[in-house]
């Protein structure tokens, strides 16, 4: 009995050591942009990001995770879980929306990486009830829509 159990765990071994040897899961512990850019739902995200301010400052992990080790990486492990389920499925959307968790750790990290500013805003009398990025949309990923890539994300009129 214990040699099909064994067999079993040996086959499934291989074949997550295999897939995982396939894919390069290993660039996708780091921090390098361009593996961001490995799905083509991307292709307008980066090339925005690539020609914007921010490129020169720094990497799409620096704003899309949070800055802790362990909450960085489970929230890599929980977007590449989805990503995958997505590919695999077939449920990959034209253009990526943030939900709501990944809103907050990118207003999180603006308000970290821009502290002064933050302070100086928060001094002010009005509302602070938006997210930097309401208003500063354009400025990590450029102005939408100016992809030369042919995945180009554009505003559909409904």
């Amino acid at each position: 009995m214990k040699w099909p159990i064994t067999i079993g765990i040996l086959a499934l071994l291989a074949v997550t050591i295999t897939g995982m040897y396939v894919t390069d899961f290993t660039a996708y512990l780091g921090d390098n942009p361009t593996t961001c850019n490995n799905c083509h739902v991307m292709d307008a995200a980066y090339e925005g990001w690539y020609h914007a301010g921010h490129a020169r400052q720094t990497v799409c992990s620096e704003c899309h995770t949070p800055e802790a080790f362990f909450p960085k990486y489970m929230v890599k492990a929980r977007s590449g879980f989805q990503h995958v389920s997505a590919f695999l499925l077939g449920d990959i959307p034209p253009a990526i929306r943030a939900r709501e968790t990944s809103k907050e750790i990118v207003q999180a990290n603006c308000e970290r990486c821009h502290a002064a500013t933050v302070a100086t805003m928060l001094e002010a009398s009005g509302p602070q009830d938006r997210y930097c990025f309401d208003c500063h949309r354009n400025v990590a990923h450029g102005e939408r829509g100016i992809s030369l890539l042919p995945y180009q994300h554009k505003e559909m009129d409904q």
